[in-house]
């Protein structure tokens, strides 16, 4: 496939939610407060754990970046991060159980990455924000609503940035889809419906720990405790208690969700939500949830779709669908999960792929009907075109990058923390609706900051 077309420059084409006031745009707090002098960033990582990891493998590839501090209350992991830093940068950061103890003591610090469990996040990133560090904070921003707020009132209390980790905010395809195809092109016509999903299997989703857990890794129940924990299977599966975390629908739900009110630009006027523990019988959260939401948008009403399941793998794991009026368009960080389909009687593409824009795709030819097959008004089968590729780093580091280059005064924020709760606040209802059993309208109320 020939050389992507150049992006266009980011606009702010989020529109504003109707009814409701909210702005789905481009904050005004977006570039570091300065900029100029050194390009050195010191970084303090707080949370160690399995996403920490995720993310210094990509923080590893960002230049000038110097890693001074390390803060996660368990010994085993915060040994384990201390030694992959000095194996990266030659020189080993200072480690610390207590973020406290780490902000009083470490002088010089400009970032902090914050990966510690969601009902940590608001507590972390306000005492960084307040410390004057600017913070890329992974995501679900908080366990509530009420602390999410109150990430976006330090972030623009302290002028510092506060990204928010839904990384495909800088993902390069879904960017160039947005805005090249969808709002460039036009290509899919209008947007009537929205789908998506996270479906994962039961070994994945199984409580951590028990028996095989190694004696290093436990944590003493006296600092458990003091960092809000009950005990050692709290510790390790704190997304499944409804005091730490909003469960599968927060988790992995808010990654698809998010994408639906970013692509289309506006907020949801409703949801309705159904759920239940089908498998996992005692945990606190529903193991499967499915959600409907209703959207007024600029082009007409649009119906988006959502299940998360923790109890199959069948259909393809994760990725989110935009069905419009002349195209329909399905899309992943999974390159293969990702494809465009034309719908018969619209404008050709050839152009398109001649300029490369687009790629066609082969599909095997639908099998013929059986003799016995009932006569129906069927479609033309569609025609498949591949989205543009290009994208070869982990699925982290572009939304990392521009979070530096932004520190820099290089860059703006593709998703701050303001931005990011006006997407986030329609999935805090989500469960509230589950659970009882009704439809939610949304208000002003519902979704402000």
């Amino acid at each position: 496939m020939k050389e992507l077309p150049t992006f266009l420059s980011r606009r702010d084409f989020l529109g504003r939610s109707l009814g409701t006031g909210l702005v789905l745009g481009a904050p005004n707090i977006l570039r570091a407060a300065t900029s100029g002098g050194s390009d050195k960033i010191h970084v303090a990582i707080v949370g160690f754990g399995k996403q920490a990891e995720v993310l210094f493998n990509c923080l590893k590839n960002i230049p000038g970046l110097h890693f001074q501090a390390v803060c996660d209350i368990s010994k085993s992991k915060l040994q384990r991060g201390v030694g992959q830093i000095r194996v990266h940068q030659g020189s080993a950061p200072k480690g610390y159980e207590d973020i406290d103890e780490m902000l009083a003591a470490e002088k010089g610090l400009d970032a902090a990455i914050v990966a510690t469990p969601d009902f940590w996040h608001s507590p972390h990133t306000v005492k960084c924000l307040d410390a004057g560090l600017h913070v890329y904070c992974e995501k679900m921003m908080a366990h509530t609503i009420d602390a999410a707020r109150d990430m976006v009132h330090a972030m623009e209390r302290s002028g510092k940035l506060c990204q928010i980790g839904h990384q495909r905010r800088s993902n390069p395809r879904y960017r160039y889809t947005l805005e090249q195809l969808i709002h460039g092109k036009k290509i899919c016509g209008q947007i009537v419906n929205c789908n998506g999903q996270w479906n994962r299997s039961l070994g994945a989703s199984a409580d951590i720990g028990g028996e095989k857990l190694h004696k290093s890794a436990i944590v003493p129940t006296e600092v458990l405790n003091r960092y809000g924990f009950k005990d050692m299977h709290q510790y390790m599966n704190w997304r499944v208690y409804r005091d730490l975390s909003g469960g599968p629908i927060s988790d992995l739900g808010a990654h698809q969700i998010d994408i639906f009110n970013w692509f289309l630009g506006v907020a949801p006027k409703r949801v309705y939500a159904t759920g239940g523990n089908s498998y996992f019988k005692n945990r606190e959260h529903f193991d499967n949830v499915m959600c409907l939401f209703d959207y007024d948008t600029p082009h007409g009403e649009v119906r988006a779709f959502y299940q998360v399941l923790t109890t199959t793998s069948y259909g393809a794991g994760f990725y989110e669908s935009f069905m419009g009026t002349e195209a329909s368009i399905k899309i992943s960080e999974i390159s293969h999960n990702s494809i465009i389909y034309r719908e018969d009687g619209a404008p050709n593409w050839d152009d398109l792929v001649a300029r490369g824009f687009l790629s066609r795709k082969a599909v095997p030819a639908p099998p013929p009907p059986s003799a016995d097959a009932v006569a129906s008004y069927e479609s033309a089968p569609p025609e498949a075109f591949d989205l543009p590729g290009g994208f070869n780093k982990p699925a982290h580091q572009p939304h990392l990058e521009n979070f530096f280059e932004a520190v820099r005064g290089k860059a703006t924020l593709n998703c701050d923390a303001r931005h990011a709760f006006e997407s986030e606040a329609p999935i805090f209802w989500v469960n509230p609706s589950a659970l009882s059993k009704q439809p939610i309208e949304f208000t002003k109320e519902h979704l402000h900051v």
